[in-house]
């Protein structure tokens, strides 16, 4: 107990604003264990506060809850809550959400011998506060460059949801459909109803996410993945 004491107080206690290497933000963060979140973006520790229910826990729980019903009907995507994403030397972020497509079936990342995921989720959920949010300048620029496909984030005090799809390198904002529905282009059948989910009316965007779940375009997603793994 002693040696792992004077470890501890050998290595200076992690904090916002600190420049690190991502090796250093792990072991600095492994001696914090009351630091529930904190992510390295372009070498830079940002260590968000205390989020708010109604505009954080909230929204990241609507959206969570669709993610998993689309993972439940989908074999093969896994839907993760608050992962930490090795991308490279200076930069793991901690999405709030995302999906993933199994490295097996042809997706971008992977789970290491540590445990952590490397690499990029094909589609990542960020609760943001505002447009001057850090999701929509420093990471946005960060997921783009290691080929995050799909980027969700809903500002909440701007009472609105951005999609951006990766096209030819650079993000662009996907348009709803002629009823305000987001529909992503990487998992077909995940549908997202905006108007519903920025009026916290969860019961009706379940609803448009079990409509997603029963198109075509899910249905062929699904057999094709079963195709991949070997099935008839």
């Amino acid at each position: 107990m002693a040696a792992t004491s004077e470890i501890v107080s050998q290595v200076p206690p992690m904090e916002a604003g600190d420049r690190l290497t991502r090796d250093e933000f792990e072991r600095r963060w492994e001696l914090m264990p009351q630091v529930k979140k904190a992510e390295l973006i372009e070498g830079v520790v940002y260590m968000p506060t205390a989020v708010r229910y109604r505009q954080h826990g909230r929204p990241h729980s609507a959206i969570g809850s669709l993610l998993g019903l689309y993972e439940s009907a989908t074999p093969g995507v896994e839907s993760a809550d608050g992962s930490s994403v090795r991308l490279d030397n200076d930069n793991e972020p901690q999405p709030d959400l995302l999906l993933r497509l199994d490295c097996s079936l042809g997706g971008q990342s992977w789970e290491d011998e540590e445990g952590y995921l490397t690499g990029a989720p094909e589609l990542v959920v960020e609760i943001a506060a505002s447009s001057a949010s850090y999701d929509l300048h420093q990471k946005l620029h960060v997921y783009r460059r290691h080929g995050v496909r799909e980027y969700v984030v809903w500002r909440v005090f701007d009472k609105g949801i951005d999609w951006f799809v990766l096209r030819e390198g650079n993000y662009q904002p996907l348009s709803p459909d002629a009823n305000g529905l987001l529909k992503s282009r990487v998992f077909p059948g995940l549908w997202l109803d905006a108007p519903a989910l920025l009026r916290n009316d969860l019961g009706a965007a379940v609803a448009t996410a079990n409509l997603g779940l029963a198109s075509p375009e899910h249905a062929e997603f699904v057999a094709q993945l079963d195709k991949k793994r070997g099935g008839p």
